[in-house]
């Protein structure tokens, strides 16, 4: 393990590294239930969506672990798979086998990109404070995204959001999960985060079993019941539907590749933030194997039937509990894979109330990063605010990179410093103003 991970040089253990892996699994466990879901409105069958997805982010979690050395696992990301079905396939009429395909050519087409340093390219050319940013603005989402998840924070016709129903007893469980786990965390609790999300589920069966609706169980079945994988290598079938129509075919692999490309690359940015995988120059270490490892996953997960594999924002709750090395990665992509075993053990008990509480902690460990920022450079300060709220109003880490970038460099000629843009910049904005403009945009 010392050998193949550094664990001392990264100032761990074997047993932190674990417990990391199986909590940033039980964070992005609900991906099992979700991807599912979306796709089979496209069509799929869900019990081989199922084993696409737990299969393809293991497989993909346990390459990023041994061949990048990060602690960041993947899994078929949310938002591309809304795009996959309900752009792509219900209001396109593309078939999901011709989803799939576009899912096939991205994946193939970052590949190259990853190979070839490209991809690397562009990431390090993203200024050092603007990293800061991303990492701070990933914190306030992945935050969000717990308070919405846990019904804390709810939607209003009238002010968008509200508080949620405090008197409904998942909420208040959530909430009951977030004041544990934060007081956990300030008495430096070992695996504070880890430790919070099993009183939590614990508490949460045995409310269950006074009576309380909607809270985690113990399921009837603790085994899978079936193993059918309908979409293993159906892309195939889909290739002629996007040689016909070619265009079309342009936008949507377009649209994939940059919704995949920028969550992707905040989510390395911020995980390499918090845990010194980013040099003095501001360039991550060993990125180009993560951004291979990634692009691999998705490849692989076209392959077996689910849309794009992706770096998961999630990962940073495993960092939150002392997650430095690549070991934590390989521990949660081993967890994906039992899951195909154990389904229905992971779908009753790791609810939205057990997840939340530590996605809302890891946000505010993540936040954090803002002290990184010179807040006196109107420049960066716009460009790093509209980054933060763009990611959490617009719910995407994509668009929130995307205007922050634009701001940034509409900022830097209007203080005289185009000089100091350079070409990749000016790049990414034609292709920012590209994408906004698309009918693809989300």
């Amino acid at each position: 393990m010392e050998k193949l991970f550094g664990l001392k040089k990264n100032g761990t253990t074997v047993k932190t590294e674990i417990i990391a892996g199986i909590t940033t699994f039980l964070a992005m466990a609900y991906i099992l239930g979700v991807n599912p879901a979306i796709l089979g409105d496209a069509g799929m069958d869900m019990t081989s969506v199922f084993l696409a997805t737990a299969i393809s982010a293991g497989v993909s979690s346990i390459i990023m672990g041994l061949v990048a050395n990060y602690p960041v696992a993947l899994a078929a990301g949310m938002g591309v798979n809304a795009l996959f079905s309900y752009t792509v396939v219900l209001q396109m009429g593309f078939s999901w086998k011709a989803a799939l395909a576009a899912v096939f050519i991205s994946g193939v087409i970052f590949l190259v990109i990853s190979v070839t340093g490209i991809r690397q390219a562009i990431i390090n050319a993203i200024p050092v404070q603007l990293k800061s940013a991303i990492g701070a603005g990933i914190g306030f989402f992945i935050a969000f995204v717990g308070l919405k998840n846990a019904a804390i924070v709810v939607a209003n016709p009238s002010t968008f959001v509200a508080i949620g129903d405090l008197s409904d007893p998942t909420v208040l469980l959530a909430v009951f999960g977030l004041l544990i786990t934060i007081v956990l965390v300030i008495k430096k609790v070992p695996a504070g985060v880890f430790v919070g999300m099993i009183i939590t589920a614990v508490v949460g069966i045995v409310l269950g079993m006074l009576g309380f609706e909607g809270m985690p169980a113990l399921p009837a079945t603790f085994f899978t019941q079936s193993f059918q994988m309908e979409g293993f290598m159906a892309f195939a079938d889909g290739m002629s539907e996007l040689v016909a129509n070619p265009f079309s075919a342009v936008v949507i692999i377009f649209s994939l590749l940059f919704v995949d490309f920028f969550d992707t690359a905040g989510t390395l940015i911020s995980i390499g933030n918090s845990i010194g995988l980013v040099n003095e120059k501001g360039e991550l270490i060993n990125g180009e194997r993560a951004l291979l490892a990634d692009a691999i996953g998705t490849v692989f997960g076209a392959a077996l039937g689910t849309s794009t594999v992706t770096s998961f924002v999630e990962s940073t709750s495993g960092v939150g509990v002392g997650g430095r090395t690549g070991l934590t990665a390989v521990t949660t992509g081993v967890c994906f894979l039992l899951s195909i075993f154990i389904a229905p053990v992971i779908l009753s008990t790791v609810t939205n109330a057990v997840t939340a509480p530590a996605l809302i902690v890891v946000g505010i460990m993540m936040s954090q990063q803002l002290g990184n920022i010179n807040w006196d450079d109107l420049v960066i300060a716009a460009s790093a605010f509209i980054i933060v709220i763009m990611m959490i109003l617009m719910y995407s880490i994509s668009n929130g990179i995307a205007c922050g970038f634009i701001v940034y460099t509409v900022g830097m000629v209007a203080s005289g410093r185009t000089k100091e843009l350079s070409p990749i910049i000016w790049g990414l904005n034609v292709i920012f103003v590209i994408y906004f403009a698309s009918p693809f945009f989300m």
